[in-house]
């Protein structure tokens, strides 16, 4: 009945591919087609919105459509952030303040209504439906902490995937050695290896 990835090491590897084919499919439809942001994020989010409307109505896990969901959302986070930087003028601090603020109501909700924020298993529609809202902001504050990263503080792409990799262990040592909760530390992880 699970609808959801099992979270394992294959599962974070998975997601750091994932990732990096959506915000390549999000850059090559915003600027190598030359769309600009408004019309990709159209183009993205209608993609996405099918794909997840297909995902939450399915009645188990599917691994193909779970990760082409994975990467709508990555796509779409690539739109959100550039959206707000580029066209609103936001600026990815302000923007990842904004997204920051989405995630954490998100959660809230999440927790209001169910007092659990368990990310597996997932089997209600509704448990679901909040699982992926709290995805797309988290792929949307990842590529805003990377673009931060590189626009704002000037690192290079290299040095930028050590400063999330040192987040990366962090959070993985933190799960380890400290009782901080895995829920937590999910979330944390699932937004850093974003920009890694």
């Amino acid at each position: 009945m699970n609808k959801v990835a099992k979270v394992t090491i294959f599962f974070w590897i998975m997601k750091i591919i994932a990732t990096t084919l959506g915000e390549t499919a999000g850059d090559f439809i915003s600027m190598s087609l030359g769309l600009g942001y408004y019309v990709a994020f159209a183009i993205t989010f209608a993609i996405l919105a099918i794909l997840l409307f297909f995902q939450i109505q399915s009645d188990r896990y599917r691994p193909v459509l779970y990760w082409v969901a994975i990467i709508a959302t990555t796509t779409a986070g690539t739109e959100v952030s550039d959206l707000m930087d580029r066209s609103f003028g936001l600026g990815y601090a302000v923007g990842s303040l904004i997204l920051v603020a989405g995630l954490l109501s998100v959660l809230a909700i999440w927790y209001y209504r169910d007092r659990d924020l368990s990310v597996y298993p997932i089997i209600r529609k509704d448990a679901e439906t909040t699982y992926w809202l709290a995805v797309v902001f988290s792929n949307s504050l990842g590529t805003a902490f990377g673009d931060f990263l590189t626009s704002n503080l000037g690192l290079s792409y290299i040095q930028g995937a050590f400063v999330t990799a040192s987040v990366i262990g962090v959070v993985i040592a933190l799960h380890y050695i400290t009782k901080l909760s895995d829920i937590l530390l999910f979330w944390l992880a699932f937004i850093f290896t974003r920009p890694f």
